[in-house]
């Protein structure tokens, strides 16, 4: 089992950063690739960002590319989201999940997720 727990999410005006933290216990961090994911109600979740189990390798929609980082330290057991240049349609729900397979850009592949953290762009 891994328990993941996001933070750092906010009321924000267009144009500014928020970061959120996402800390996992129980099983080696370092062996699961991680992904952020987002959701609006009446909508499917939407996958954001992943990054391998080194950190070497990661992977952006479309939509957050060039604003987004994804990040982590496995040190520290933490996968990282830095946000910048927020719009009001990044408006959501964001959640972080572990996949122990291949680093995947398929939700039905994570194993394990996080209850989310509330991020909401004011225009």
């Amino acid at each position: 089992q891994v328990q993941l727990v996001e933070s750092g999410g906010g009321l924000v005006q267009a144009g500014g950063s928020l970061r959120l933290s996402c800390v996992a216990s129980g099983r080696t961090f370092s062996n699961y690739n991680m992904g952020w994911f987002r959701q609006t109600p009446g909508k499917e979740r939407d996958l954001v960002a992943v990054i391998s189990w080194s950190g070497r390798s990661t992977y952006y929609a479309d939509s957050v590319k060039g604003r987004f980082t994804i990040s982590r330290d496995n040190a520290k057991n933490i996968l990282y989201l830095q946000m910048n240049n927020l719009k009001p349609e990044d408006t959501a729900v964001y959640s972080c999940a572990a996949s122990g397979a291949l680093m995947t850009q398929k939700i039905s592949e994570y194993d394990y997720w996080g209850q989310g953290t509330q991020v909401t762009v004011s225009s």
